[in-house]
């Protein structure tokens, strides 16, 4: 047996692609994943929920 040299589970999100959104209520910046974008998200912020088709994408990285 060998040691891994990923965690459990690395294969299955290593091609997710990351996300810094502003919140289009108040401006606060989350950070979203690309299998995340079907489910609904709070503003940790101003605590309204956040519609990702009116976010404004700051920065992408893979």
């Amino acid at each position: 047996m060998s040691t891994p040299t990923h965690c459990p589970g690395f294969e299955a999100h290593k091609n997710l692609s990351s996300f810094m959104c502003k919140c289009p209520n108040c401006g606060k910046e989350k950070e979203i994943f690309s299998d995340e974008f079907e489910k609904s998200h709070v503003c940790s912020g101003c605590k309204q929920p956040i519609d990702f088709s009116k976010c404004t994408l700051e920065a992408g990285t893979k």
